[in-house]
This record gives structure tokens, sequence and C-alpha cells, in this order.
């Protein structure tokens, strides 16, 4: 396999290992490391011995925040063509990570987010920790959460999705693993340990011997607020409930989604509810290229990455500038096919 000093690949009695090699950006995913990734699962697909593959990510801050944003932000002022083919990419890897056939176990410790949430919560062993800081917050920055993040939203039970989504706030390794984000909690003062008995004695005894009950999720425990204020038809409905509820968190949550790109909360509104009636990731993850490459020709993206990440001002200058100038046709822009539309490998035969 080809030299990559972003993700090391190497293997151990067995255990295909995979380590997101970035602990600077905190392992963001650029498209070497998703090629990487990909050449990596390809090799060990057929071959006998290698049983499991493991994710993990270099450093102590995280597995992975995300994709590498100022790239795209570059992509976005220059046509858009290095960002829709990183995209393509990305998204044929996250399903390709959702079939594997053989057990793919990601250590989702500290940091996952984004791009992050991609590579690790579509594996068949998602594992959870009390540091685990995971966020789909794609719309501070005037984005869309893609990955197959809006297949795993629309599932989570009652509208946590839906608050998760359009707030973009983080989440904890028990609130994971309460919304289908994660399987298995790990402490992380015991990932050492139970990363050596995978490689020693196999994913199953590995899990039996360090896996513990997850503390009780701070979102489940809030569904009652979150399911009524969230039921509203569109955004400035469910920013009203927020508004109105009695809930300290809701008033929160509704101050919060008011800092966020209009134009990106009434799309992901819309698209995780979509998603909740797609049957599969891949059909999810088509209408996530879609909305990812609409996200390139509008104003909020290129406006969001330079506030947050190139000028960090914090001080964004969304267009349309509130949710009531979001119109349906500015809505239902973001959901045309992209030319070419994104497909999968089985559908071309």
């Amino acid at each position: 396999m080809t030299e990559n000093e972003d993700v090391l690949v190497n293997v151990r009695n067995g255990v295909g290992i995979l380590t997101l090699n970035r602990p600077k950006a905190i392992n963001s995913l650029n498209e070497v490391m998703v090629a990487g990734i990909a050449e990596a699962l390809d090799a060990w697909e057929d071959d006998e011995s290698v049983h499991t593959v493991l994710l993990t990510g270099a450093g102590e801050r995280g597995l992975c925040a995300g994709g590498d944003v100022v790239a795209i932000y570059h992509s976005a002022k220059a046509g858009g063509a290095d960002a829709r083919r990183f995209w393509y990419d990305e998204y044929l890897l996250n399903s390709r990570i959702g079939k594997y056939p053989k057990p793919y176990v990601a250590l989702m410790d500290g940091i996952v987010m984004g791009g992050g949430v991609g590579v690790a919560a579509h594996g068949s062993v998602r594992v959870a920790t009390d540091t685990t800081k995971m966020a789909m917050p794609e719309v501070g920055i005037g984005f869309i959460p893609d990955v197959g993040g809006t297949y795993l939203l629309s599932r989570a039970p009652g509208a946590l999705g839906l608050h998760a989504a359009l707030t973009g706030a983080p989440f904890s390794g028990a609130d994971a693993i309460a919304m289908g984000f994660a399987d298995h909690f790990v402490p992380h003062d015991k990932l050492a340990d139970f990363t050596e008995a995978i490689v020693d004695e196999g994913v199953d005894k590995a899990l039996a011997a360090y896996a513990v009950e997850p503390p009780p999720s701070p979102l489940l425990a809030q569904r009652d607020w979150i399911d009524d204020c969230y039921s509203g038809d569109t955004v400035g409905d469910i920013v009203a409930a927020l508004q109105n509820h009695e809930a300290g968190p809701a008033n929160d949550a509704a101050n919060l989604i008011a800092t966020r790109s209009p134009v990106s909360l009434a799309v992901t509104l819309e698209a995780v509810r979509r998603a909740a009636k797609l049957d599969t990731l891949e059909d999810v993850l088509r209408q996530e290229y879609r909305t990812s490459c609409a996200s390139l020709r509008s104003h909020d993206l290129v406006e969001g990455i330079r506030a947050q990440l190139v000028d960090k001002d914090r001080n964004p200058k969304w267009s349309p500038s509130s949710i009531a100038e979001v119109t349906q046709a500015d809505v239902d822009a973001y959901f045309v096919p992209a030319d070419p539309d994104l497909t999968f490998e089985e559908e071309k035969k």
C-alpha cells in the first residue's frame, strides 16, 4: 500500500489498524486520508489474515474534528471542483464502511464531529467514552449535515436528531448511544487496554472485559420538551416553541439556533425529514451529495467558514439574514440532482 503519513495503516495479529494522523488539526479528514482508508479497506476485505478493522485517532484531543473545511472554503471560491470530488469519494467511503463485511471498530474518543462521524458511526462496533464530544455542527458554517449524518439523525428517538442537527450542539458518549450513533461505552482510561485486548483476544472478548453500562443520557432525559418543541412544521415554528417553553435548555437551544445560517437550518430540517423516508444509507448519501453541492453555490458556506475558521471574527453575515426570509424555493434548490449525481458500484452493474 502507498505510504501516507496522514493516515497510518498497519496490521497486528489479524487486526487492521487505521490511525488518523493529523493531531494538530484534530485529525481533520482530507482527500489523502479518505483515499488511504478506502485503499486499506479494499486490501483487507479479501485478506484472510485480517479479521477486524480498528479506527482510532492520533493525539489526545479526539478521533476526528470533521472534514478539512478550510480546503472546502478555498475550493468553493475557485468553482468547487475539488470539494465536489472530495465529498464524492468521502460519501462512497461512508457507504463502504456501512457495508463492510468484517467487524469495523471505531474508537469515538474525544472530539468526533462532521466527517469524523462519517468514518466512525456507520461501523459495526462503535465505541463511545466519557470524553466523547460528538456533533453535527454544519449549520454553524452555512452547511448541511452530511456523511450519512442525516440518516442517523432522522432515526434517533423522537426529535433528538432534529435538536442535534438544528442546534449543532455537541452531545456526550451516553447521548451518542441513546441516539443510535454508538453501541458500546468504554471508559477513556481503559481505552489503551481495550485496544490491546482487541489485538490479543478479539472484539467480543475485549468488549466483555471493558465495556460498561453507559451513564444516563442527558438528552434522552429531556425528550419531553424536545419532542414537543421540534414538532413544528418550520424552523420558525420550532424556534417560537423553544422560546415559549419554560425549560431553560429550550431557551438556550432557541438562542443557539438564532446564530446559525437561516437557509442551512431550513434545508437541514427538510433533509432530516426526507432522510427518515429514505430506505438506505446510500439513498441518504445521494441526497446529502446534492445538498452539499448546492451549498458550494450558496453565499453562506463561504461566509460561514470565513467567519469561524479563516478570519475568525465569529460574525457571519448570513443571506437570507433571517429564518422568515428563507423561501420554499430557496430550500428546494438544495435538493436538485447533482451533475453528476452520486452513484454506487452496485448500481453500475
